[in-house]
């Protein structure tokens, strides 16, 4: 369904466009790395991989981070909005429109969601898998371990807001622009089945990130973050929601670093499962709440605001 804002290009062709910009923003964003990490002085070409992994290159890590981030996953999606639309930020849902206590809920939604998406990690520790896969898994978690160790360097207060901003709070915003904004977006609009598109956008969330044993955990918040989206249909609140899990996440880390314990170490705390639990009925009876505020608050939402055609606010 168009509405006098749309560019006559179908959902399902939409979708295509955002897969087909955000591999080429896969190939941009590794192409500008080497200039970076050529033009901060970092080392050659030959050991930028090997030299990635300290510490003391932690700035330009940072900022290539950061690039190829934008690169990968707010580019990609802006210029699909901006091929569909002719009010690309509306289109992707960045509109006004939200209230505080939307704000709130956001918050303690995705906060209760990283807490039973913490129970997940045994569970998938205790799947059989052959010896030689579990190897290849490990390495790829000791990886990523090593790389959030070198961008997470945090010896003072001011490198703890710089990490806030660069590694919480950015790629928050980016990532949520792509798989909410973006892909969410047109796969709801396409098959006109929310619960479908959130699963299916969750489950390339997790992907994307390249870790088995995590994979479940970030499914988890990738559908709390998704309903946060479809109830409100306001892609600040789970940009809000994304960013405070990070920060959350980059504050623990530079309070345990303080203490004296590693990178690894502060990664790896775990909670009891009954905490899980719990996580869930919370869940439940909040999203039940949060979306019944905000369909009353999107009535609300004056009639020259909302679409010429269509019920839902993203129509």
């Amino acid at each position: 369904m168009y509405n006098t804002d749309s560019k006559g290009i179908s959902n399902t062709a939409g979708f295509f466009i955002l897969i087909g910009l955000w591999i080429g923003g896969l190939v941009v964003g590794s192409v500008l790395s080497i200039p970076i990490w050529l033009a901060l002085g970092s080392g050659s070409m030959m050991d930028m991989a090997e030299k990635m992994l300290y510490p003391e290159y932690s700035t330009a890590v940072r900022v290539i981070q950061v690039v190829s981030t934008a690169c990968i996953f707010f580019l990609p999606a802006y210029f699909t909005a901006f091929i569909m639309n002719k009010k690309p930020l509306k289109w992707l849902g960045l509109n006004g429109y939200f209230t505080s206590r939307q704000v709130l809920l956001s918050i303690i939604l995705i906060f209760l969601g990283a807490v039973f998406s913490s129970t997940t990690t045994e569970l998938m520790e205790s799947i059989p898998i052959p010896a030689q896969l579990e190897t290849f898994f490990r390495t790829l978690e000791d990886n990523y371990a090593a790389q959030v160790e070198a961008i997470a360097s945090m010896n003072s207060f001011d490198e703890y807001l710089l990490a806030l901003f660069m590694i919480a709070v950015l790629p928050g915003f980016f990532e949520e622009v792509f798989f909410r904004g973006g892909m969410q977006n047109l796969l709801t609009r396409s098959t006109n089945n929310p619960w479908m598109a959130i699963i299916v956008t969750s489950l390339i969330f997790s992907v994307v990130h390249f870790s088995f044993y995590g994979f479940l955990a970030r499914v988890c918040l990738g559908i709390v973050l998704g309903l946060i989206f479809h109830y409100s249909q306001n892609l600040w609140l789970s940009i809000i929601a994304h960013c405070f899990n990070n920060g959350f996440a980059v504050t623990q880390m530079y309070f345990l670093i303080r203490e004296g314990k590693s990178v690894q170490e502060a990664m790896n705390d775990k909670i009891a499962i009954w905490w899980g639990i719990l996580a869930v009925a919370g869940l439940y009876f909040l999203f039940v709440f949060f979306k019944k505020i905000s369909a009353a608050y999107l009535a609300s939402v004056p009639p020259e605001e909302k679409p010429k055609e269509g019920h839902e606010w993203l129509n």
